[in-house]
């Protein structure tokens, strides 16, 4: 079947690595990752978390930033109008606002607690990253189809160039998953995978070594 959308210019251009790179990882929080919450035990994020700890690693490596975030509230009554009961559960000082311990041990330079599905919105990661220079966001985390779609949009609307590895993004469902990922790819972003990803903070790494 013929792509209606391509036929009239989505996605007839690729954004590219800029500059500088950043890497953000949204949500793989204890919550959304855990087997032992009602939101967590997807295979597919499960696998996420696995294959973003070597980004983390290269990006620290290369001394990139790494800004991770985690969904969590002061109080039930902090959190905006969800249909999702279970996120109502995701209090400061839960467990369940925990970075998954893989992701913890590989030691973001910043984690923040956000309130909405984007880790830029009412957060300072954008004004981190433009301290830093960054043009290139690398965006990892869960859900596909939520958060981490939410905090792709609002890193393209903020300016970066944005890059969504494939197999660092999870979703509960595969489907909407693939869905999601289709669209950002036609409008806001190159989808790539880890190791392109790795490769391209790498090839930063060498040319701005001052050692």
């Amino acid at each position: 079947m013929s792509d209606i959308y391509a036929q009239r210019g989505y996605g007839d251009r690729p954004v590219g690595f800029g500059a500088k790179i950043g890497v953000v990882v949204v949500d793989f929080q204890r919550g959304f990752v855990g087997a032992d919450f009602p939101m967590g035990g997807a295979p597919m994020v499960d696998q996420a978390v696995r294959n973003t700890v070597p980004v983390i690693e290269a990006a620290k490596r290369a001394g990139l930033p790494v800004i991770a975030c985690v969904n969590g509230y002061d109080s039930p009554r902090a959190a905006p109008h969800w249909k999702v009961g279970a996120v109502f559960d995701l209090l400061r000082g839960s467990a369940a606002v925990d970075l998954d311990p893989r992701i913890a041990a590989a030691a973001p330079d910043v984690t923040l607690m956000k309130s909405a599905p984007s880790i830029f919105f009412a957060t300072p990661a954008a004004a981190i990253l433009n301290k830093e220079r960054v043009d290139t966001v690398i965006v990892t985390g869960c859900i596909t189809s939520g958060c981490v779609r939410a905090s792709v949009i609002d890193a393209f609307s903020l300016g970066f160039r944005v890059m969504v590895p494939h197999d660092c993004v999870g979703d509960h469902d595969a489907e909407a998953h693939a869905q999601n990922l289709k669209d950002v790819e036609r409008r806001y972003a190159d989808v790539i995978d880890a190791a392109i990803a790795i490769e391209a903070i790498e090839q930063w790494r060498q040319s701005n070594d001052k050692s």
